[in-house]
């Protein structure tokens, strides 16, 4: 019977070197846990392919490690590695390294790219669900107590119009019996997926129910809302640390990509009627709710989710915000995407602010701080990136 420690200090991050990956990295070590990046670099060269660089010029992965160390005196490990085609060796440096906890960002991340066509669709189900299950696998064939924190997505829930209070994660319900009173029940929030990079994140959160259950695996799924903004108290501390900033039609969040289309003097890309409702986080408070995470370690009795989200805002409402700050135009193009031209999102989010969370609200100024980032770089813009190439 294993033994749970309820703190150690080894953490890997699994695509420490993404949006997300990187940031948590610099921030964990800031707050004194030993990192150790594991990434295949695959983002780098999905650049490569879409012809599109981030706004804000990245150092490479080497250049990042060594200025951190100079900057902060603390060391990153790091590791090569494709963790869904390189099972025995991924093992091998689990069992060598022996972290206490495992942050997962290694999947395609794009809802957009994840459509443009059968090429990109296979790659982001090989990808994102073998890369899960040999997590998974590794950390039960290594025999440590290894607490796995996933990034997952809101979007699992769907975007329709009926949902009206979204728990975290749970349901209860109540399933009629024959001649019997009905049974309650706590099950999976329904999953209403709506794109193949939203599947992947639904078939994640299977896997983590089946090896919690089967195998008492200790696992926390963050379902994460619209990240904004792109740097925190740790990458500002050098230019080499610059954390990257995705404008494209394929990885640009909507909020990124309105300040940058700001900045340039293009209209703000509305889609549809603008009445999509998202929830919406800022990528400090990305970082503060792994840590937070990570500090409270949950039990094995069942697979702990959190709506990783701090505010719920309509596009139109969030365009609006922008136009007023910066003065530019909106603009309503055909929504390239299968949705409801409006819909609700009532979603509970309480869990992380329990922990100590202190959300960072779009009002309290940090937008004008990311807009002069767009400012800054605006050279950087590649003007035909600006409108969505994929539709579905």
């Amino acid at each position: 019977m294993r033994t749970y420690d309820l703190f150690e200090n080894k953490v890997f991050v699994l695509g420490g070197d993404g949006f997300c990956g990187w940031p948590t990295s610099l921030h964990l070590s800031n707050h004194g846990f030993e990192v150790v990046i594991l990434d295949n670099l695959s983002r780098r060269k999905i650049d490569i392919e879409l012809g599109i660089e981030s706004l804000t010029p990245i150092a490479s992965i080497q250049q990042r490690i060594e200025t951190w160390q100079q900057v902060s005196g603390k060391k990153i490990g790091y590791y090569h590695i494709d963790i869904a085609k390189e099972y025995d060796r991924f093992l091998q440096i689990l069992l060598q390294e022996k972290p206490s906890a495992m942050v997962h960002f290694a999947e395609q991340r794009a809802a957009p790219y994840s459509m443009r066509g059968s090429q990109e669709r296979r790659y982001t189900v090989d990808n994102n669900i073998t890369a899960t299950h040999n997590v998974l696998c590794a950390i039960l064939e290594s025999g440590l107590d290894v607490h796995l924190l996933h990034l997952g997505t809101t979007g699992v829930y769907g975007y329709d119009t009926h949902l009206n209070n979204i728990p975290e994660g749970y349901l209860d319900i109540e399933i009629p019996q024959k001649d019997a009173p009905p049974i309650t029940q706590t099950i999976l929030h329904p999953m209403y997926p709506g794109s193949v990079y939203h599947t992947t994140k639904c078939l994640d959160e299977l896997l983590f129910y089946f090896y919690n259950k089967n195998d008492k695996l200790r696992i926390t799924d963050l379902h994460q809302g619209v990240v904004w903004g792109t740097n925190t108290e740790e990458t500002k501390q050098s230019d080499k640390l610059i954390n990257r900033f995705d404008y494209d039609g394929e990885y640009g969040t909507v909020l990124n990509r309105f300040l940058v289309q700001a900045a340039i003097g293009h209209p703000l890309t509305v889609y549809g009627t603008g009445g999509q409702t998202r929830a919406f986080i800022n990528i400090q408070d990305t970082v503060n709710c792994i840590r937070l995470a990570i500090e409270n370690p949950p039990s094995t009795e069942k697979v702990r989710i959190f709506n990783q989200i701090t505010e719920v805002h309509r596009l139109i409402d969030l365009a609006n915000y922008v136009s007023r700050i910066t003065g530019a135009e909106i603009k309503f193009y055909d929504n390239p995407r299968k949705e409801a031209a409006s819909n609700e999102l009532p979603m509970r989010h309480e869990q992380l602010e329990k922990l100590g969370l202190t959300p960072i609200l779009l009002e309290q100024g940090l937008c004008e701080e990311v807009s002069e980032v767009a400012k800054r770089y605006q050279d950087r813009c590649n003007l035909s990136q600006i409108l969505p190439t994929t539709k579905w």
